[in-house]
């Protein structure tokens, strides 16, 4: 089957603040052939750990620029893929298109192909909802999580701000993510809230920015759910790789309540960090917290 999709011009990438890391491409990802998928790749192929770093919505691999230099100077490999629909990858136009599957497969299939090992999983919104899906599929490969604000839904209402946050995206399908990312974030300069605008010129490009909020499994019988309890079951019974867990406190609709719940989950995850002035957007604050789970974990 042919996607068709577009693809962000090179040139709104040009002096991003905070990110010198070349980008990387694959477009014949088995199942995905066309397609063109970016992501960073820096530190030794060699290393001993490889921290896969996820991102949610509506943002990219930028949102990680604050933490992976911390990972970087542990002396591990960092990858941080664009989903499809976001940063640098193609963007398909088609809104039904995007569905929990497509986006899941396509990490399976990305880890496959670059032969990630020994991964600690780093998740926040929906990098979360798809990530925390894998380690149930992938036991071999990932030893450790590193959980920011983010949620394993399983068709159950999510709350008045969630319900606010849908209206709000559906209401608005040519959303500026520059704006919505510097009211969300308020320390992030004119040029670090433009780098989050960057991949969308314009509404053809927001296809994924739309469709991520009505993808959350708040009602039965959506696609994921079934993972969901998987990961669920695996991660409260079988899980036997190190956590750290961390907490932005200001977060309206994925914070302190459901990330206490989620702790829950995730057997032997030791009492979570909290953030005070860390919104959503926990990478935002993201180098202390990188340090305090490196230092949980006892890298150097």
């Amino acid at each position: 089957m042919t996607v068709e999709a577009v693809r962000t011009e090179e040139s709104r990438f040009q002096d991003l603040p905070g990110w010198p890391y070349p980008p990387r491409y694959l477009d014949d990802l088995a199942g995905y052939k066309g397609l063109r998928i970016h992501y960073a790749d820096e530190g030794p192929a060699e290393a001993g750990r490889t921290f896969l770093c996820l991102h949610g919505e509506p943002t990219w691999a930028y949102l990680y620029r604050k933490m992976m230099p911390v990972f970087l100077d542990s002396g591990a490999r960092v990858v941080a893929p664009d989903l499809l629909g976001f940063g640098r990858s193609d963007k398909p136009v088609d809104d039904g298109v995007y569905g929990f599957g497509f986006h899941r497969d396509m990490l399976l299939a990305l880890i496959a192909r670059l032969d990630l090992r020994r991964i600690t999983l780093v998740v926040q919104d929906w990098g979360g909802i798809l990530g925390l899906t894998l380690p149930h599929a992938l036991p071999d490969r990932v030893e450790r999580l590193l959980v920011m604000n983010t949620a394993l839904p399983v068709g159950k209402p999510a709350g008045q701000g969630f319900d606010d946050w849908r209206a709000f995206v559906a209401a608005n399908p040519d959303l500026d993510v520059a704006r919505l990312m510097a009211r969300a974030c308020p320390g992030l300069s004119a040029a670090e809230a433009a780098a989050y605008g960057a991949p969308f010129p314009d509404i053809s490009y927001k296809a994924g920015v739309r469709r991520f909020p009505q993808m959350v499994m708040t009602d039965p019988g959506m696609e994921g759910i079934a993972d969901s309890h998987a990961a669920i079951e695996f991660l409260s019974t079988k899980w036997g790789g190190e956590s750290f867990m961390a907490i932005g406190m200001q977060d309206p609709v994925l914070g302190p309540p459901v990330m206490h719940r989620l702790h829950g989950v995730i057997r032997n995850c030791p009492a979570p960090m909290e953030v005070a002035d860390a919104g959503h957007f926990v990478q935002e604050w993201g180098a202390p917290v990188a340090r305090a789970a490196l230092k949980h974990w006892g890298d150097t």
